[in-house]
């Protein structure tokens, strides 16, 4: 099993209901969820909307390759309702984006690991680094604590209750 990092990502809709559906699919579909970050708030990076996004971190142990992940991922956002549009960034139901694979580095037409611009992403950051303190990033050797400190990001990132 090889320990993984995603992030969940949205901001239209139920997203109490999207990401509850969106973890139970990845455990039936990708691997064990081993740790999850709180729920972050945090203003659109890219693009402007009224609609704030809520952001988590998971940590999954998965037997499944680097493009069985992909492809699982981008079914269950299909399947809760994503629409992919022209534009990279826009509002959306639901995004899961895959941060590390453990520590490896891949490169093909359809996947970039680890994520290539986490280091500029506070909504990122922030919620991996509650999970994954002590995480290295395997191109940079820096860890999580080193990148969030060097981020350029000045958007507003904040942890919500949702109980």
């Amino acid at each position: 099993m090889i320990k993984l990092y995603l992030l969940l990502g949205g901001n239209l809709g139920n997203k109490q209901q999207v990401f509850a559906e969106a973890r139970t699919r990845l455990e039936e579909q990708v691997g064990i969820i081993s740790a999850q970050s709180a729920i972050y708030e945090t203003e659109p990076w890219g693009f402007e909307s009224e609609d704030l996004f809520w952001n988590q971190a998971l940590e999954l142990k998965t037997t499944l390759s680097p493009e069985g992940v992909l492809k699982q991922t981008q079914l269950i956002e299909l399947e809760l309702g994503r629409i992919r549009k022209e534009k990279q960034y826009d509002s959306r139901i639901i995004d899961i984006d895959i941060l590390f694979f453990g520590d490896q580095i891949i490169k093909t037409a359809n996947l970039t690991v680890p994520h290539p611009r986490i280091q500029e992403r506070k909504f990122a950051l922030v919620p991996l680094y509650e999970i994954a303190a002590d995480f290295i990033h395997p191109i940079f050797r820096k860890s999580l604590r080193e990148l969030l400190d060097e981020c350029p990001d000045q958007l507003k990132v904040r942890p919500i209750d949702i109980s």
